[in-house]
């Protein structure tokens, strides 16, 4: 049955997400053990709670993700609370199956990507990067140097908490931004071909950042030669990989395709995958990266279009869960006005995320002499999503970022993450801006 028989969704599909929702919400409620009944729950409740919110979104004229980020907000603290986290037994097993699902993601998008076609706008995604992650940090680190914040209640020095907050502007959902992309189909446009080379610039570029910010969390000094060596690293291993498997995997993939074994093309393209990205990670580098590189090589053998039909399904199961597991890091509950403090923290966070926005849309401007939907590309960069969230938890973790400091970024990351897939979606029916 397709989704157009369907109709508008029914009572008993609430029902349904609830039923599977309950027992997890009871053994979260008492306090129990997490056992292997209940973290099936829990996956159950997210791939229930992923596909029919995100036919709900579809219906409006949203893209699928955001009903899926929804669906994480419901089955997080501010409604349900389901979904474990932190230290919390179960957590490792659900961000693990997330961090699968982000991985087969950018491996799809790889595989999607015409590599000569990404070079055609290499320059343009390059600068639109540069400047999507300097006049963010400019931005913020001006912001909260310049200006006293009390009620915050940083443990650390001004300037290194204003790194903090600058570096944190910075951050560039790369997996939020390519769901969205598909999701509109715009892949293979200008702008999508800028926006994702620049999000994986930004990826790279947002390693470097991050390296410098731990170090600094853990007392060290700015050094040269470790934030040369971070950049190296990164686009070093992408540059390998790339030139490396593409001499390489075609001639394995020959052999491949004569096996006989059930299942042979999409088992050992997954395992060149996971192997990429573990080995990327190894490296210095971000597990996406690998996957993504994984991906490109891939897209010129001839397993190229057996592999995405057969990959499509594995991704479409497991990439919701990512989408739901940074949906449940929005905690609503902090924008209670209610709470003591809850002012001061509205305020602050409202203007970080206009700092977050305004850095990431004038980025769209960046490039000149193409003629492109600008609008678009600059909102494609703004969602933080969980990069932004990785930058504030360092900060958290080593005592620099107070509670409230921490929440407004929270807040912010949030903000940016729910609020980019409707407004892309729009700026992409405008007509392209004249050069």
């Amino acid at each position: 049955m397709t989704l157009g028989r369907l109709g508008r969704p029914r009572p008993w599909h609430l029902l349904l997400l609830l039923a599977l929702a309950a027992p997890a919400v009871l053994w979260g409620a008492e306090g129990g053990e997490a056992g292997l009944p209940d973290l099936l729950l829990v996956v159950a409740a997210m791939l229930a709670a992923a596909k029919l919110f995100g036919e709900v979104a579809e219906r409006l004229g949203a893209p699928a993700v955001l009903g899926e980020l929804a669906a994480g907000v419901v089955l997080g603290p501010s409604l349900l609370d389901l979904i474990p986290s932190g230290t919390m037994p179960g957590a490792e097993i659900i961000r693990f199956l997330s961090e699968l699902g982000v991985i087969l993601l950018l491996f799809e998008v790889g595989l999607e990507t015409d590599l000569k076609a990404l070079f055609r706008v290499g320059s343009a995604a390059a600068l639109v990067a540069l400047v999507g992650v300097v006049l963010p940090f400019a931005l913020g680190y001006t912001y909260w140097a310049g200006v006293p914040h009390p009620m915050m209640g940083d443990g650390a020095d001004l300037g290194t908490v204003a790194i903090f907050i600058g570096a944190t502007l910075t951050a560039t959902s790369v997996g939020i931004t390519a769901r969205v992309l598909t999701d509109l189909g715009k892949m293979e446009t200008t702008e999508g071909r800028i926006i994702l080379g620049a999000a994986v610039l930004d990826d790279i570029i947002g390693l470097v950042i991050l390296s410098v910010v731990s170090g600094l969390a853990a007392g060290g000094e700015l050094s040269l030669g470790g934030i040369s060596a971070t950049f190296g690293i990164a686009v070093g291993f992408l540059v390998a990989t790339v030139v490396g498997g593409g001499l390489l995997i075609p001639r394995i993939a020959d052999r491949v395709i004569r096996m006989r074994v059930r299942g042979v093309v999409v088992g050992m393209s997954l395992a060149f995958a996971l192997a990429l990205a573990a080995f990327a990670s190894m490296a210095g580098s971000a597990l996406i990266i690998g996957a993504f590189a994984a991906g490109l090589i891939l897209r010129g053998t001839p397993l190229h279009h057996a592999v995405d039909a057969e990959v499509r399904p594995v991704a479409a199961l497991l990439a919701p869960i990512f989408f739901v597991k940074v949906g449940a890091a929005a905690d609503f509950t902090l924008l209670d006005p209610r709470a003591p403090g809850a002012g001061g923290l509205l305020l602050v966070a409202g203007v970080l995320t206009l700092l977050a926005l305004a850095g990431k849309v004038a980025a769209g401007w960046a490039v000149p002499w193409l003629r492109f939907r600008r609008l678009a590309v600059g909102i494609g960069m703004v969602p933080r999503g969980e990069v932004g969230l990785i930058f504030a938890d360092v900060g958290r973790r080593a005592g620099l970022l107070s509670e409230g400091t921490f929440n407004a970024v929270l807040l912010m990351v949030m903000l940016t993450t729910f609020l980019a897939p409707p407004v892309l979606k729009l700026a992409f029916g405008r007509p392209p801006e004249p050069t």
